[in-house]
């Protein structure tokens, strides 16, 4: 085991290397100290959860394949960063997601059926977001962080902040989302407002199509400077510092020192979407150079180099993963199709005449091809 270190450059937190070894400690530019104390069941439970999310994730893939979705968006390659900053929130604290964290989710404890209902387009994701402390998925780029400003600056007037049991707020997005509007935005207010907020860029490298080098001509984890508070670059697939630090950015937001941009350095692995081919615009030895740098790979190395897991534990792992997989498949093909007259049910909260009359008339509509060859 390495002893503790510096970021290389002060750009990059790692505190397990793509080979497995581990590093104790790291020690920030600002004298923050980043480490991971597990215990042997606890890292376990780390490469079950990465396991466990990587094959919900391409059973998913598979379904919209087969049609069952009518799109999904993969994590394959960024286990690492949802699940590390997914088990480092503390009960209080609030997520609001873009419509990727399916890691995440799954550390909320929300069944990974929901948000297979929206993609398959029979509901809008059916959790409650005050009960698991996770906002709906958001489909609109970057709108998702403006929301989590809101809540936020709503945390501090409530005054749950100050203290170590205090409340803070967490906002996942991609690279591609720092070039919108609303994420800037997100940042004036925060910044301005010393809100408890967490900015989670996971910077996959692509913005759908478009390489970071024409989203940004600086780390984008330096741009939180501009807007007055700090900003910190992560190994993306290393799950024990994805944990280390978002632990430590939330801890400082919950106290009421204000905000914190962590750039998690990843990559994405498979499409954008299933509607995506990234081999119109990425080499295919770029691909197999961060495949070396798989985030489940590394942490097997590091359980088998501790002699914490044996084969049987990976064996088992394994097995209950397809379990999983198997179960979320029998249970989407199970949801029954809904009306499409129910499109109109959740408009307004108290109904609305004009939504009523257009229900009637796409009903009337609906009615007029009874009987007929269409």
């Amino acid at each position: 085991m390495a002893k503790g270190g510096s970021p290389p450059d002060g750009e990059l937190v790692q505190l397990l290397t793509p080979d497995g070894e581990r590093i104790e400690s790291v020690t920030g530019s600002d004298g923050t100290v980043y480490r991971a104390d597990f215990t042997d069941d606890e890292y376990r439970g780390l490469y079950r959860d990465l396991v466990i999310v990587r094959k919900l994730d391409a059973e998913a893939t598979a379904l919209q394949r087969q049609g069952e979705l009518g799109i999904w968006a993969s994590l394959l390659g960024q286990e690492a960063a949802q699940v590390g900053s997914g088990r480092a929130l503390r009960p209080q604290d609030m997520a609001f997601p873009t419509y990727r964290e399916h890691g995440v989710l799954y550390c909320r404890g929300i069944d990974p059926i929901m948000p297979l209902g929206l993609f398959r387009g029979v509901d809008q994701g059916g959790w409650d977001p005050n009960e698991f402390k996770f906002n709906m998925y958001t489909i609109v780029i970057g709108a998702q962080t403006l929301h989590a400003t809101g809540y936020a600056m709503g945390v501090t007037m409530d005054g749950k902040t100050g203290t170590e049991d205090g409340e803070a707020v967490i906002a996942y997005f991609g690279d591609g989302a720092t070039s919108q509007g609303d994420v800037n935005e997100a940042f004036i207010w925060a910044g301005v407002f010393n809100a408890p907020m967490v900015f989670f860029c996971q910077n996959n490298q692509y913005a759908i199509s478009e390489p970071l080098e024409r989203q940004t001509r600086i780390p984008l984890y330096r741009r939180a400077a501009g807007f007055g508070f700090p900003g910190i670059r992560v190994d993306g697939n290393d799950v024990l510092a994805s944990y280390a630090v978002t632990r430590a950015a939330l801890d400082h937001a919950r106290l009421g020192q204000g905000p914190t941009m962590i750039e998690a350095y990843t990559y994405r692995m498979g499409a954008h979407t299933t509607s995506d081919d990234p081999t119109r615009y990425r080499i295919a030895s770029e691909v197999e150079a961060w495949q070396a740098k798989d985030p489940i790979l590394r942490v097997r190395a590091f359980l088998e180099k501790q002699q914490i897991a044996d084969a049987a534990f990976f064996t088992e792992v394994d097995e209950q993963a397809k379990r999983e997989a198997v179960h979320l498949r029998e249970r989407v093909l199970e949801m029954p199709d809904p009306s499409p007259s129910t499109i109109f049910d959740n408009v307004y909260p108290h109904g609305s005449p004009l939504v009523d009359q257009q229900r009637a008339g796409f009903s009337d509509y609906q009615a007029s091809f009874e009987g007929s060859a269409h």
